[in-house]
């Protein structure tokens, strides 16, 4: 559903210093200790993440959103691979700094970002680390109870737990950054709060498990966030994890969601399938014959009725793999033999 209201992402120098809890944790099911532990748990594979490197040992001082950008990664493998947004780490090959629940800074360096997710993975050179297990976001309801935790001003509030519930799925985002209008789709939208150095960190289902990586709110309202759901990333968690490279795929293609096609200068009239909004010069789907206005309804045999659903299949994909698109153009149905490349 697209909310029509135009809203930026986390700037980390905000000093905004809301960290109240907007559910008690007594009011869910469990039992207060369980939650607790299980909050606990989750709580050692919090990390901070800062571009500019503190003078002193750590990077949580009074502050530190102004001073240093912090913002909030969570830990996904024991040997150092961690999960953050794009805009807290910066691009591909880029470096930032990490500090860990020890106190134990390291440089770390970016070996995989999506700028159009706002989605990164670090890495850093560090063993036997406890890391999180990742939820299905597919089964996330609206209602159920999650959990927030992160960053949000600095040292004297790192690893801030607030709760709430889902209050809605599949949210579809208008950002207007820099004169620049993109949309992010298919979001969690949250009453948790998130505060700035939230961004990056996990929102967690009662199993103590991700669902999704916070990364935008609305400032002009209270009690409204939204987190990317977990599965669009988990084909890139699954190459790290099993020591596959991350060469990833290429497509060449920006879609968007049914919910989208209403506030577009466009004719098209869209139930289901992913509608091509631009298609990359010499990319792949371009030379094979893809077209502004196609409508994707399958890649091989899969049916896809979101972009986020399109993007987690090339994910699990590599450079120089073949997939089928299924597409509808004039309204007749179309198959496209496109070869991945590697993104640049």
């Amino acid at each position: 559903m697209y909310l029509g209201i135009e809203i930026k992402p986390f700037i980390e120098e905000s000093s905004e210093t809301n960290v109240t809890l907007t559910r008690s944790l007594s009011e869910s099911k469990l039992k207060g200790q369980e939650i607790s532990e299980m909050i606990e748990t989750v709580s050692h594979s919090i990390v901070g993440i800062s571009k500019i490197k503190s003078a002193g040992n750590t990077v949580f001082l009074n502050d530190a959103n102004s001073q240093l950008g912090l913002g909030t990664g969570v830990i996904v493998t024991d040997n150092g691979y961690i999960l953050t947004n794009e805009h807290v780490s910066g691009g591909k090959y880029s470096t930032c700094y990490v500090t860990l629940e020890s106190g134990n800074s390291y440089n770390g360096t970016v070996v995989w970002a999506d700028s159009e997710i706002d989605l990164a993975v670090v890495k850093i050179n560090a063993k036997s680390l406890k890391y999180v297990r990742l939820g299905d976001s597919d089964s996330a309801k609206i209602a159920d109870m999650v959990y927030a935790i992160g960053n949000p001003i600095g040292f004297e509030f790192q690893r801030t737990v607030t709760g709430g519930i889902i209050s809605a799925l599949d949210r579809t985002i208008k950002i207007d950054e820099n004169g620049n209008e993109t949309y992010m789709e298919d979001l969690i939208q949250t009453d948790a709060t998130i505060n700035p150095g939230n961004s990056g960190g996990p929102l967690i289902n009662l199993d103590g498990e991700v669902i999704g990586i916070n990364s935008v709110k609305i400032t002009s309202a209270e009690g409204i966030g939204f987190a990317i759901p977990i599965n669009i990333i988990k084909p890139i968690i699954d190459k790290i994890a099993n020591n596959k490279p991350i060469e990833e795929a290429y497509l060449g293609i920006f879609g968007y969601d049914k919910e989208v096609i209403p506030y577009l200068e466009s004719k098209q009239e869209l139930n289901s399938g992913v509608y091509v909004a631009q298609v990359a010069l010499d990319g792949p789907s371009s030379k094979a014959g893809v077209k502004v206005g196609d409508v994707i309804t399958k890649i091989d045999d899969v049916n896809i009725d979101k972009m986020s659903e399109l993007r987690a299949y090339i994910y699990s994909k590599n450079p120089e793999d073949d997939v089928v698109l299924s597409i509808t153009r004039n309204n007749k149905i179309y198959t496209i033999a496109v070869k991945l490349m590697k993104k640049g």
